[in-house]
C-alpha cells in the first residue's frame, strides 16, 4: 500500500511537531520542571503521534475503499488499526 502524498505530508507535519514537543519534554526533565508540566507536554507528544498514525491508516482505508481490484485485505487494515489502539 502506497501512502497518498497529501496524507504523507500531513503525517510528516504532525511527526515533526511531535519531535519538537519531545525535545521540549526532554529539556523539561533535564531542568527538573514540575511534573504536571512534563506530563501535559508528554500527553501532547502522544496525541501528535496518534494523529499521525490515524492519518496514515485513514489514507490506507480510503485507498481500500477506492480499490476496484480488491487488493487490500480486511485483516491487514484491522491489524493497522489495532497497532494504534
Amino acid at each position: 500500500m502506497q501512502l497518498e502524498e497529501e496524507a504523507a505530508a500531513a503525517a510528516l507535519r504532525r511527526l515533526r511537531r511531535a519531535q519538537g514537543q519531545l525535545a521540549g519534554v526532554i529539556r523539561m526533565l533535564e531542568d527538573s520542571r514540575d511534573c504536571r508540566d512534563v506530563v501535559t507536554q508528554l500527553a501532547a507528544v502522544s496525541s501528535a503521534l496518534d494523529r499521525a498514525g490515524f492519518t496514515i491508516v485513514a489514507s490506507g482505508l480510503r485507498q481500500c475503499l477506492n480499490d476496484p481490484d480488491g487488493e487490500f485485505d480486511q485483516k491487514e487494515l484491522e491489524k493497522l488499526f489495532l497497532a494504534l489502539a
